[in-house]
């Protein structure tokens, strides 16, 4: 916009050069700019589960991280030799179950079929001594009642000795119980848990990190003990961001998700960004009847540094009122400086032939990119003045220039 000398009493002066724009007619809505800030769409912060000292730290504040990657380690080598002796007893349990479920050995099988044919073989040797001995005892009554009683006696105890290699023979044939097996496999479970309990408190000791992002906080070096619950290390996902701007309640009915908006950050002048109303808090703060509103942004990188960094401030235009019907006039029409603003209106000259300019008061309203709503004596299609206005007096005779070329009329 610019200033306006005011009009003087001079003598006609030639022609003045200008270029105009067309009074336009079409519906816009109010907008404001709110003041937001620039928040990562996700943000860590990375503790410790364990208690232990750091021997590693592998990023710096600043540096890019991926989803997965460790940030620290910790000292691990007490745990790691009891995880050594619980793997080497599961595999200990694990033969044990191995032996069972295979079962018995064809060579202990033969060994014991063995022995149960020789106690056979015994008990039919033992078995004929005792009846020759009963013999000779009871009818012949050449022999002493004692080697009688030791032939019967021996007789017995080879027929004891024969049932427990039979029994023997047949429990190997038989193999383990179902029991056993269970109980084995139980153990094996058990153990194979307590590996798993180690194994996990292992990982544990390494603190990753669960999405990509940034390292944006240090909380521990190399050498330092952590303690459970303790922070290490704060991540940031930066590749999206969001502004929040806090919406005062009257106009967030007018707010709409998954409208596209511009915003404007206050550390890059000029440079504007596009972004999506992404969500709306139900939940005022009380104090100042406000609403947080997340403008989603994509955000763009320098290298392996995004552009867009948290705690940035920035501007977002947002809807505040319902759409409605209005003449716009581009805003380097409009004329400041004088009792109220005014735009040059362009018409025929009353007398010869050419165009004069007369001035027009008008009411300012909604701004809409480069046009602004003006309320006034205006009608669509109407030409106004939109260069060479600085100077320009009532009734002047002015010469319209062509518009540059690759820019349209007025534009």
């Amino acid at each position: 916009m610019v200033l306006c000398l005011a009009a003087s009493t001079f003598a006609q002066a030639p022609a003045s050069p200008v270029r105009t724009a067309e009074v336009e007619q079409r519906e816009i809505a109010a907008h404001k700019p709110f003041v937001g800030t620039v928040m990562p769409i996700k943000h860590a912060v990375l503790g410790s589960a364990v208690d232990g000292r750091v021997i590693e730290f592998n990023y710096e504040e600043g540096d890019p991280i991926e989803d997965g990657a460790a940030v620290a380690q910790l000292l691990t080598n007490t745990i790691e030799l009891q995880k050594e002796a619980a793997q080497a007893e599961l595999a200990m349990r694990k033969a044990e179950l191995a032996e069972l479920e295979n079962g018995t050995r064809t060579e202990e099988v033969q060994q014991m079929q063995a022995r149960m044919l020789a106690a056979e073989a015994q008990v039919r040797y033992l078995k004929a001594r005792r009846d020759r001995a009963v013999e000779l005892y009871e009818n012949r009554k050449v022999t002493s009642a004692e080697v009688r009683d030791e032939a019967v006696a021996a007789s017995d105890g080879a027929e004891q000795s024969y049932l427990e290699a039979k029994a023997a023979y047949e429990l190997a044939v038989a193999g383990p119980r179902i029991e056993q097996i269970a109980r084995a496999k139980a153990q094996v479970a058990m153990q194979a848990a307590i590996v798993q309990e180690l194994e996990d408190r292992i990982k544990k000791y390494t603190i990753r990190s669960r999405f990509t992002g940034f390292v944006v906080k240090k909380s521990t070096e190399v050498g330092a003990w952590a303690t459970s619950g303790g922070a290490i290390a704060e991540v940031a996902q930066l590749d999206q961001v969001d502004l929040v701007a806090n919406v005062p309640e009257q106009d967030i009915p007018y707010v709409q998700l998954g409208r596209e908006v511009t915003v404007a950050v206050f550390a890059y002048p000029g440079r504007q960004f596009t972004g999506k109303v992404f969500s709306i808090t139900p939940q005022a703060d009380v104090r100042a009847r406000t609403f947080p509103v997340k403008i989603r942004i994509k955000n763009e990188f320098d290298g392996e540094k995004p552009v867009l960094k948290a705690g940035m401030m920035g501007n977002v235009l947002l809807q505040t009122g319902e759409r409605k019907t209005a003449l716009l006039v581009p805003k380097d029409a409009v004329v400041l400086g004088g009792r109220s603003p005014m735009v040059f209106a362009v018409e025929k000259a009353p007398m010869g032939e050419g165009n004069v300019v007369k001035p027009v008061p008008v009411t300012l309203g909604v701004s809409e990119g480069g046009s602004i709503e003006v309320t006034g004596p205006l009608t669509p299609g109407m030409q106004v003045v939109t260069q060479g206005n600085e100077r320009l007096r009532p009734g002047q005779t002015v010469n319209i220039l062509s518009a540059p070329a690759g820019q349209a009329a007025g534009k």
